[in-house]
């Protein structure tokens, strides 16, 4: 509570049973949302931060209670969430005895977090949870594991409770140096063909604002990463969409053209990159990150800003302005993305799947949460939903995790439950943690679900159509081996309907964002469908496939 949080992720078991039973002591002002599977937990406490911007609390117990996290806790790594997850342990008396449940956590999670603690003395608790709760939300977000013994969580702390803590090792800059600011600048000044990158880091910093002010002042190409989707409004004139493997046409041949690319808050992920010595070979690289390692790291850096994204941005805006003209560079990437726009084929009965997400982009007026699981139906709303709002578009990204979808929802509903949160999910990540129907059922959260039904892993079957001689090795889920996924929403408590016709769309999702509750819809969509434009794995970004025929 002393750190701002008034909700956590937790499911109990032996090892955490004291913590627990604090908290029935402090329900409902401090409230624990019970998910079906710990793997459930971890990804809506990564939606929860996703979309509020505050820190995940995840609570589980020792053996198979962690190691059910482990997933999570790798997502929550490679896209810099902010999360303190909360690990029982078995007494300190058998740690390393292999006792029951017992696993060990700190060399489970030192690869795959960014902090980790195990606590030997009770004394220790406020101390280490508020450095664990500043380590993760501050400088580069991401998750910390806290391993507590029971019989640490059994004890009392006696005396001093200000968890008071002095970190000299950890000091993370946010502050850009004048000096590489005045760089940036000049840069400005000389380029005249600028394009700027737009990551994840916008939304961290909550720099969205000072985006559109640079914008404004500076008026120069935008290309915006999966995780970046939303730093600046989809429908803004500058927005070229998304670059990389599954990107826009446009986007790709901007970074490939420019002579100056400003990245801020992006971490050159090789989706986004392609073959390296391709990306951008003429430009002069920019690149504000408030992790220093990561610059220099995939791409050759000319101008390096260790900076807090919103910090740098306001510090350029102080800055005595340069003038600048970039019209006609900014008309010939407007024509690129005119003429060679984001496409699909229609059908005469049968479901676009990217028409449906454009309707429901629509429907909601380019407003809703957006979370997606992973595969196909995850690059088709990352092509067709005009995100316009930050900290609105929620995926798994770097660790690309199947199963993380309907959890996500289920935190970013609870983060924002205000506000429509409309789920994308095909029907092999649907599968992975469907169990989690109970849990919206449980707190009635009104979630939208669409499931893109292909009865296939989709991206996979597009990869062994394109690249394995059509060998669909275990892709396939036709033929009845799907289940019947309305019954299974109706035998949770949940509303639910299949659409297989374009004819009913319009009425049906007239009737799911009319109901107050949550909604399972099965959308029936092509098998064959496949994600284009694409770059070949180990191509440069010049050499897409399936661009808009003339």
């Amino acid at each position: 509570m002393d750190n701002d949080v008034d909700v956590i992720f937790g499911y109990p078991g032996g090892s955490v049973l004291p913590i627990f039973d604090s908290l029935y002591e402090m329900n409902p002002s401090f409230k624990n949302y019970l998910c079906r599977h710990e793997q459930g937990l971890i990804h809506a406490a990564e939606g929860y931060a996703r979309v509020t911007g505050k820190t995940g609390v995840v609570l589980a117990t020792s053996g198979p209670g962690i190691t059910n996290l482990l997933t999570g806790i790798a997502d929550a790594m490679l896209d810099s969430l902010p999360l303190v997850v909360i690990a029982g342990q078995v007494s300190s008396a058998v740690i390393g005895t292999d006792a029951f449940q017992e696993a060990d956590v700190i060399g489970l999670t030192t690869p795959i977090s960014k902090h980790n603690y195990q606590i030997k003395n009770v004394a220790d608790i406020p101390r280490i949870m508020n450095e664990a709760f500043h380590i993760a939300s501050s400088g580069r977000k991401g998750p910390v594991v806290i391993d507590i013994p029971k019989n640490i969580s059994e004890a009392l702390v006696e005396g001093d409770y200000s968890g008071d803590f002095h970190l000299a090792g950890y000091q993370p800059t946010t502050q850009p140096n004048a000096g590489q600011i005045e760089r940036v600048l000049e840069a400005l000044l000389q380029a005249e063909k600028p394009v700027l990158l737009a990551g994840a880091g916008v939304h961290f910093a909550k720099a969205n604002e000072e985006l559109l002010t640079f914008l404004d002042r500076y008026p120069m190409p935008v290309v915006n990463t999966l995780q970046g989707i939303g730093a600046l409004p989809g429908s803004h004139r500058l927005s070229l969409g998304m670059g990389g493997m599954h990107g826009s046409y446009a986007s790709n041949q901007a970074i490939i053209n420019a002579d100056l690319l400003i990245n801020i808050g992006s971490r050159f992920d090789d989706r986004l990159t392609g073959k390296l010595s391709e990306f951008s070979p003429h430009s002069k690289v920019v690149h504000i990150d408030i992790d220093p390692a990561e610059i220099g790291k995939n791409i050759k850096v000319d101008i390096p800003v260790v900076s807090d994204a919103k910090l740098a941005l306001e510090a350029l805006l102080e800055a005595d302005a340069v003038q600048v003209d970039y019209s006609d560079w900014i008309d010939h990437c407007l024509a690129k993305k005119e003429d060679k726009p984001f496409w699909y084929y229609n059908y005469d009965q049968l479901i676009s799947p990217q028409w449906f997400i454009e309707k429901v982009s629509q429907k909601t007026n380019h407003q809703a949460i957006v979370i997606t699981d992973v595969g196909q139906h995850q690059m088709w709303a990352a092509q067709f939903y005009c995100q316009d709002k930050p900290l609105s578009f929620v995926s798994s990204g770097g660790l690309g995790t199947m199963g993380f979808g309907l959890p996500a929802a289920i935190g970013a509903q609870i983060g924002r439950p205000d506000e429509t949160v409309a789920l994308f999910v095909g029907d092999g990540g649907y599968q992975m943690t469907i169990q989690e129907l109970a849990t919206i059922k449980q707190y009635n959260l009104p979630v939208k679900i669409f499931i893109l039904n292909n009865e296939t892993l989709g991206m996979v079957r597009q990869w062994q159509e394109l690249l394995y001689d059509e060998h669909y090795s275990e892709s396939l889920f036709n033929d009845g081996k799907n289940p019947d996924f309305v019954k299974i929403a109706d035998g949770y408590g949940i509303k639910g309907m299949q659409i297989s016709q374009e004819s009913i769309v319009d009425e049906a999702l007239e009737e799911v964002f009319a109901y107050d509750g949550p909604v399972v819809v099965e959308v029936m969509i092509p098998m064959k469908e496949k994600v284009f434009p694409m770059v070949p794995a180990g191509k440069g970004n010049g050499e897409m496939t399936g661009v808009k025929p003339i």
